[in-house]
């Protein structure tokens, strides 16, 4: 079951049907979608994928997948699942153009992480990005993940693969 979670200024919560029309939207937004899986994808494709949530991911209760909100509003999407490049869990994360510059990305990455290590027990969580996306290579890097390895895609393209592996830091009361 897909917990709630709360940051200072955001709330990650599981998805309702209602969502669908800002999800289709988050995802139909290119600046958003070309850096997620095999980059963007029909609008018919995102509509399937969003019923997928609920009858797949939640109903079998498979990984955890949250909508991203901002006083109330659909800004996000998260995730944190099993990953089959290397053996462990990881995270995803996207933020509608409007909610970039300010900090929000690290928000729900830092959340995801730590509901990672203090409720599913995890000792460390993965990132996967593609090499041109900045952004989340310096985000990323900036709350402590280090880079594993490169995957040269079929494409030809680099994917990084990032690990943070779970501190002192971590587990410390003070820390929160």
């Amino acid at each position: 079951m897909t917990s709630t979670l709360r940051t200072e200024r955001l709330l990650l919560e599981p998805y309702v049907p209602e969502d669908e029309e800002d999800f289709v939207a988050l995802f139909q937004d290119t600046r958003v979608s070309q850096w997620m899986g095999e980059g963007p994808a029909s609008e018919a494709a995102d509509r399937a994928l969003f019923g997928r949530i609920f009858t797949k991911v939640y109903a079998q209760e498979l990984f955890s997948v949250w909508a991203v909100r901002r006083d109330g509003l659909l800004v996000g999407h998260a995730e944190l699942k099993p990953i089959d490049v290397v053996e462990g869990h990881e995270i995803i994360y996207a933020l509608a153009p409007a909610a970039w510059g300010c900090g929000l990305g690290t928000e729900v990455a830092e959340a995801i992480v730590a509901y990672g290590f203090e409720i599913l027990g995890l000792t460390k969580v993965y990132a996967t990005v593609a090499a041109p996306n900045k952004a989340s290579l310096t985000l990323l890097d900036g709350i402590g993940f280090e880079h594993v390895r490169d995957i040269t895609e079929d494409d030809g393209s680099t994917t990084r693969v990032l690990a943070r592996h779970l501190t002192a830091r971590d587990t410390s009361p003070l820390a929160r």
